[in-house]
């Protein structure tokens, strides 16, 4: 199958989901707005975005967002299955008739996270354990769509969602963060003034992310193999 991987940044990518897509030996057309270039013309049967430090909002100071927005309607428009994860949870969300707006504090480490009932009988959260500790790295949350399903909640924000009739995920968490790329967010924490105050304890973030992440991955890894599975299934019901 051939999937479009829009990436944002260098150290927010694909990670876990990439690694999912190279042993499957699926096709993969990475995408990064920022660089100023077009979307690949190839039609793909299924597309990841993946997360940034830049908020949805930011259309002034990131040009590249309008462009992106627009085609992701067209992916909409067109029903190619999608998964979001973090930033790109909320831009399909904005996308799809959504808001976004800012938390009231930065949500920054691991948090439980709960299936709402819906969850049982969807087939890519349906592969989650009901409750399950989850790496969190955003300052925004989004509002789904009207008559968009809840998947998962935590104390601080909609977790993750599936747009109504369409095969569009969102996931807040981020399922596809690596230990690598978590070490590298901590080293660079100073860069993000959200992260600054929100005047955490770095060095045991760094620990407990060590204890966690061989077991996260695993459930990342299969988050990820349901979606594409779903993705690639012959007229899957949108």
């Amino acid at each position: 199958m051939r999937v479009l991987s829009i990436v944002h940044e260098h150290t927010a990518g694909s990670g876990v989901f990439g690694e999912v897509l190279r042993e499957r030996g699926d096709e993969v057309l990475e995408w990064v707005p920022p660089s100023g270039s077009g979307p690949p013309a190839a039609v793909p049967g299924a597309v990841l975005v993946f997360g940034g430090e830049m908020n949805c909002e930011q259309e002034d100071r990131h040009p590249w967002l309008v462009g992106e927005k627009a085609h992701l309607g067209r992916l909409l428009e067109a029903g190619t299955p999608a998964l979001g994860v973090c930033l790109g949870a909320q831009l399909l969300a904005e996308v799809a008739g959504g808001r976004v707006t800012r938390m009231a504090r930065p949500d920054i480490g691991w948090r439980s996270v709960q299936l709402e009932s819906p969850a049982a009988a969807d087939p890519v959260l349906g592969v989650l354990p009901d409750r399950f500790e989850g790496f969190q790295w955003h300052s925004y949350e989004l509002s789904p769509p009207s008559g968009a399903q809840v998947l998962a909640r935590s104390e601080a924000c909609v977790e993750a969602f599936r747009v109504s009739g369409v095969p569009w995920w969102g996931i807040q968490f981020h399922a596809e963060v690596t230990g690598e790329a978590i070490g590298e967010w901590i080293d660079e924490y100073r860069s993000d003034p959200d992260a600054v105050a929100a005047d955490l304890d770095w060095t045991a973030l760094r620990e407990r992310s060590r204890q966690e992440i061989s077991r996260w991955n695993e459930q990342g890894a299969q988050l990820c193999t349901a979606f594409l599975d779903y993705a690639r299934t012959p007229n899957p019901s949108r």
